[in-house]
């Protein structure tokens, strides 16, 4: 992905679809495209069905949105907003957002998942881009983005450093760790696994002050026993392979 995100702008496109049905729709799309780079970045292993198929066309027509199901900052400003871009960065989003929903039911949170990766860049420097205004819309100008991605994390700072909440936004993605071992704990050497990302949640809203210091430390706490835990049976806990949405 860094490699094609350096090529001209009017020529490589990057889709990261996060479930079967908007990779259909994506794949659909770049067979019946001409004279494009299009690279899609998607998973050899089962995952959850997130959208219905007409709210994936919807979804993967614009490129990037908010789920309604997975927010709660509907009429509100939010305090964080949670971003995600390729389908293991979504489900460990939603894993974080599920677990502060449940600890930390005050926290207004917004959820947006980016398919195609350049809607992140200004609207002047790839045609797919979002205008200021649109972006702003979504991500805010003031409020913390933790996203989520299926890449280096360099490549969306660079993709959004002329954004006016670039210094706002931090990213959790692949830092060249991972050995034979379970795909959960993949995640966790890279910290972008649910438990790092509510720790990092926590610390980039000062506005908690101690409220969060009891579920920091349960967060430790279940990055320990998943250490023990796979380290024992050799496979990920339970409640990390049969995790299920809930809001």
């Amino acid at each position: 992905m860094d490699h094609i995100a350096n090529k001209k702008a009017d020529v490589v496109r990057i889709y990261l679809p996060p479930d079967t049905n908007c990779l259909i729709n994506i794949f659909d799309h770049c067979i019946r495209s001409r004279n494009f780079v299009n690279v899609i970045v998607a998973s050899k292993h089962q995952r959850p069905q997130w959208l219905s198929m007409p709210e994936a066309i919807n979804h993967c027509t614009q490129g990037i949105g908010i789920w309604e199901w997975a927010s709660n900052d509907q009429g509100v400003e939010p305090d964080i907003v949670f971003a995600c871009a390729g389908e293991t960065p979504t489900l460990e989003a939603l894993a974080a957002v599920s677990i502060l929903n449940k600890e930390l039911p005050e926290l207004k949170i917004r959820f947006i998942n980016v398919v195609d990766l350049f809607k992140l860049q200004p609207s002047t420097e790839h045609p797919h881009g979002l205008t200021d205004a649109d972006y702003d819309m979504l991500f805010t100008v003031d409020k913390p983005v933790l996203f989520s991605f299926h890449g280096y994390a360099g490549l969306v700072h660079e993709l959004t450093y002329r954004r006016h909440n670039n210094r706002m936004i931090h990213v959790r993605g692949y830092k060249e760790e991972g050995t034979i071992t379970t795909p959960f704990d993949v995640r966790v050497q890279n910290d972008m696994d649910r438990f790092h990302l509510v720790k990092d949640a926590i610390k980039f809203l000062p506005q908690l002050g101690n409220r969060g210091a009891y579920l920091y430390q349960r967060m430790n706490d279940k990055l320990v026993e998943h250490k023990q835990y796979i380290s024992k049976y050799g496979v990920d806990m339970p409640e990390v392979s049969g995790w299920k949405w809930e809001k």
